[in-house]
């Protein structure tokens, strides 16, 4: 009779198991990252992540203690078969998100959460970001959790098992008491704010932070916000403090610049490289050989060597670039067109200096929204996949590189000047495809991935040597600028400022000052003013842009992480962890004033954002 009152009890500790030996199959599958822990570290990911276990376990046990609840008050009910295939399910889909949240930090560096949500318009290049990933050993590891645990609850917790040989009443009474004290666990104790991801953080190491998070509980509390872009969750201080702390930020820089042009309004042609990290450009310390034809431009032009990407997506890269607009941490504003009306864009503005105007991508520009964007910018041509013969497409993504700039150089043959033309290159995407043998042997990710750099680079040098031969490159200026970096070679944490590091370039026919390196550090979102000043153009419309051409008191770079930032100085680097509420990274000489801008900026960027 003992044994079928606790059947509640035992049905919410099967659960429980299941979720410890989750983060034990997470803490094996990253073992590289785990070695680096030390075994308090280890004891203290389990406990901590415990309180997060017992959370989740109670919302999946709730539709179960109800039926049983229901079965006390009508026996007549078949609940016992409900049980069962209710958990297998449950059990089935918990271990291929849990398979699904392996692979996803590998590459994005956090837990499965409502980012994937963004790309659910265009599930085949969703795939092709994961084409990558060990499908085959993912696969086993869900079959095989999924087996031993529908085994452990068919042999040891279904409900069959339990015999119900007492009153109707007191069995009613226990099963409302066991569902009601379900609420306790649930919101994680009596305390007045329920439980959140802050209980589990406790280390400067990120992962050790991670590593304690329940994967569901993440994904569930993340889906709960996904719309919620009405609410500035980084309140640091007075709205009007972190309005003048980052004001003044953007006062130190003068509001004047050197002039690199010899051609008064010259054609602009735009060029965004997909992944670019600076760890393969040999001019910026990164490795030798794997990108020659960027080196040689540099050598040709202007280099900017201590700039930063915005942020670690395609999408967000881009509106950093084209708008000049700062990234969301949790969020994107692409998704939302109703914001990016209001966001300034370059095609906008050469388009009112009487420009004609094209974007150029090999893929589909319905990912993450990316069309509606386009749009709100009022591009004159859209060129995209469905622009491009099938056979000239990789597996996945769209039409190769070297297709890409083939139709581009056609095109601008054809181009009335004055121009501004805008490139997106995608062929060092995962899953790395390349139409041309492998420079660089090895065929591990890192390889394939810096292959496939070398492959971007070279249709980029096949397509400037063809370009310089036309009539319309003396009047040109190219902009060369990767969209983010990446975590490989070195499996860079999310927070890493090696991963955000990126090359940006000025060349073409139209640059009067050749064979310069600037050494001034700066972020995506200043590119953009950079370029306006320089063509004498309307830039205040992009008020989070400063001219890196111009002298500045207090240089800086911004980029934000999965709920955090860097803000970089000269010689400082601060990286801070908006949930743990403290820095990941303090470097030698930061103050506390320079954590303060970066507070303040944090808060008055995403305000910006929830008020557009």
């Amino acid at each position: 009779m003992i044994r079928s009152l606790l059947y509640q009890p035992l049905y919410f500790l099967f659960w429980v198991l299941y979720f410890v030996a989750a983060r034990a199959t997470f803490l094996l599958y990253h073992d590289n990252r785990t070695q680096e822990l030390s075994q308090a570290d280890l004891l203290t990911i389990f406990t901590k992540g415990l309180r997060l276990d017992l959370s989740f376990s109670s919302y999946v046990s709730a539709i179960p203690f109800l039926a049983i609840l229901c079965t006390a008050l009508f026996p007549g009910l078949r609940v016992r078969k409900f049980i069962r295939y209710y958990t297998y399910t449950i059990l089935v889909l918990l271990s291929v998100l849990m398979a699904v949240d392996l692979e996803l930090y590998t590459y994005w560096g956090f837990r499965l959460d409502s980012t994937p949500m963004l790309y659910l318009n265009t599930p085949g290049e969703m795939a092709a970001s994961a084409a990558a990933a060990p499908i085959l050993l993912l696969s086993i590891i869900a079959l095989a959790t999924s087996l031993f645990f529908a085994l452990l609850f068919r042999y040891t917790f279904d409900y069959k098992n339990y015999h119900l040989n007492f009153s109707k009443l007191k069995y009613a009474g226990v099963a409302l008491l066991f569902t009601a004290v379900l609420v306790l666990p649930m919101r994680g104790g009596w305390q007045q704010i329920p439980i959140n991801q802050s209980v589990v953080y406790f280390s400067e190491n990120p992962y050790a932070n991670h590593a304690g998070l329940n994967m569901p509980w993440n994904l569930m509390d993340t889906m709960l916000k996904y719309n919620e872009e009405t609410r500035n969750p980084y309140k640091y201080m007075d709205y009007e403090a972190a309005a003048a702390k980052v004001a003044e930020l953007y006062a130190s820089t003068a509001d004047s610049s050197e002039k690199i042009l010899r051609v008064e309004r010259p054609n602009v042609l735009f060029i965004i490289l997909e992944s670019y990290t600076a760890k393969y450009v040999e001019h910026l310390g990164g490795r030798p050989g794997v990108t020659p034809n960027l080196d040689k431009l540099a050598k040709e032009g202007i280099t900017f060597t201590k700039l930063y990407s915005s942020g670690d997506r395609s999408e967000k890269g881009m509106v950093a670039l084209l708008s000049g607009y700062p990234v969301q941490t949790t969020t994107s504003i692409i998704k939302n067109p109703k914001k990016t009306e209001q966001l300034p864009h370059l095609s906008q503005t050469f388009k009112k200096a009487g420009y004609g105007t094209s974007f150029y991508y090999g893929g589909e520009l319905e990912f993450a929204n990316i069309r509606s964007y386009l749009q709100n910018g009022k591009y004159d041509r859209l060129i995209d996949k469905h622009d491009f013969p099938a056979e000239s497409y990789n597996s996945k993504w769209g039409a190769h590189d070297h297709v890409l700039f083939e139709r581009v150089l056609q095109d601008l043959n054809q181009e009335k000047a004055p121009f501004f033309s805008t490139v997106y290159t995608l062929s060092s995407h995962e899953p790395f495809e390349i139409p041309i043998p492998a420079k660089f042997k090895g065929n591990k990710i890192s390889d394939k991935f810096k292959n496939s750099v070398y492959y971007t680079d070279w249709a980029l040098g096949q397509f400037m040597k063809q370009a310089r031969k036309q009539p319309w490159w003396d009047s040109t200026l190219v902009v060369l600028v990767a969209d983010h970096g990446h975590p490989l070679p070195y499996d860079d944490p999310n927070y890493r400022s090696t991963k955000f590091r990126i090359p940006f370039i000025l060349t073409g026919g139209a640059l009067a000052d050749k064979g310069r390196t600037v050494s001034t550090i700066g972020s995506q979102t200043d590119i953009a003013t950079t370029l306006l000043y320089q063509l004498d153009l309307p830039h205040q419309d992009f008020k989070w842009g400063r001219n890196l051409l111009a002298p500045s008191d207090y240089p800086f770079a911004f980029y934000v992480f999965r709920d955090g930032f860097t803000f970089i100085t000269p010689g400082k680097v601060l990286s801070y962890d908006n949930v743990a509420k403290k820095p990941i990274i303090k470097g030698k000489g930061v103050t506390p004033e320079q954590i303060e801008l970066g507070k303040a900026y944090m808060q008055y960027s995403f305000e910006d954002f929830v008020r557009k």
